[in-house]
C-alpha cells in the first residue's frame, strides 16, 4: 500500500521538526567552541534554511520511492 502525499508530507515535517531541534541546541553548542562568531539571530536562520530545504528533501525522497 503506498503512502499518500499527505502522509508523506506529514511525515517529512515530523522528522524535519525534531532535526530542527536538534540542529539548533548542537549549533548552540558547536559553534563558540569551533570560535564562530554567530549571533543567536543566525543560529535561527541558519537552522530555518536547513529546515525548509530539508522538509523538501525529504518529501521528495519519500514520493519518488514510493512511486517504484
Amino acid at each position: 500500500m503506498s503512502q499518500s502525499k499527505k502522509k508523506s508530507i506529514i511525515e517529512s515535517i515530523s522528522g524535519t521538526l525534531i532535526g530542527l531541534l536538534t540542529s539548533f541546541l548542537i549549533q548552540l553548542v558547536l559553534y563558540p567552541l569551533l570560535d564562530i562568531p554567530v549571533t543567536i539571530h543566525q543560529n535561527i536562520l541558519i537552522t530555518l534554511v536547513f529546515f525548509i530545504v530539508s522538509i523538501i528533501r525529504g518529501y521528495l525522497v519519500r514520493r519518488f520511492f514510493n512511486k517504484y
